[in-house]
């Protein structure tokens, strides 16, 4: 059982950045695959970026690349978003994710798809004003 809680998240300008965090419990944080996920209002979520158990194991959707970065420090059991040159189009709910199953069964994760996730943070709203 993982608990995820995200912070971070705040009214930034178009440009600016924000760092977001998640903060895991649990003693076997490293085993696990993390990943952001994006939910504007009235929309349904959509993947941000992913990282696997090893550092250069990363993902992310097109919309971002460029822009942020994802990484993690297993000693904290944390992950972070760093987001740069925020647009408005990045205002919504963050949330953050893992599972442990790739871990378990040595089978690939779909890293973009919500569902292959088990646990999730409640959120952190971000808002990028024009």
């Amino acid at each position: 059982q993982v608990q995820l809680v995200e912070s971070g998240g705040g009214l930034v300008q178009a440009g600016g950045s924000l760092r977001l965090s998640c903060a895991a419990s649990g003693r076997t944080f490293s085993s696990y695959t993390v990943g952001w996920f994006h939910q504007a209002p009235g929309k349904e979520r959509e993947f941000v970026a992913s990282l696997g158990r090893s550092a250069g194991d990363t993902d992310y959707a097109d919309s971002v690349k460029g822009r942020f970065t994802i990484s993690r420090v297993n000693a904290k059991a944390t992950v972070y978003l760093q987001m740069n040159n925020l647009r408005p189009e990045d205002t919504g709910v963050y949330f953050c994710a893992a599972d442990q199953e790739e871990a378990i069964t040595g089978q690939a994760m779909d890293v973009t798809a919500s569902h292959e996730y088990k646990y999730w943070g409640q959120g952190t709203q971000v808002t990028v004003s024009s």
